[in-house]
């Protein structure tokens, strides 16, 4: 079963919003891309466009991978959901893809974009 974190997260790709959290102690802000799995463990890679990194305050948005038992307090932030532009190289970050943000995913996720439309799941 999905973790509360993960079904925000899955919610956040289906519904376009941005995610408010902690993760590895620093305050982000983000919007979800790519959620599943890798070695049986969530994962996320997201677009940070907001919060701090470990050098700091965010200067630019950029793209991070979460593993999902390192974020804290998530939940869903205001504002436009944004994404990176363009890859320079295939997404490692997570290796079984089960939502992509992308209609067009190469990565075949196992979820169809629409079902989880409608109000948010309660994070615990």
């Amino acid at each position: 079963m999905p973790s509360p974190v993960y079904a925000l997260f899955a919610w956040a790709i289906e519904n376009r919003s941005r995610i408010l959290c902690m993760q590895n102690g620093y305050p982000r802000e983000i919007c979800p891309i790519i959620l599943g799995h890798s070695d049986r463990r969530e994962k996320a890679l997201v677009w940070q466009v907001g919060g701090e990194t470990s050098d700091g305050p965010l200067k630019r948005p950029g793209w991070k991978c979460f593993l999902l038992s390192n974020v804290d307090g998530a939940s869903l932030g205001e504002g436009a959901w944004l994404a990176g532009s363009s890859h320079l190289s295939r997404q490692s970050c997570v290796r079984q893809v089960d939502y992509d943000a992308n209609p067009a995913s190469p990565y075949r996720p196992a979820h169809s974009l629409g079902r989880l439309r409608g109000a948010p799941p309660p994070v615990g």
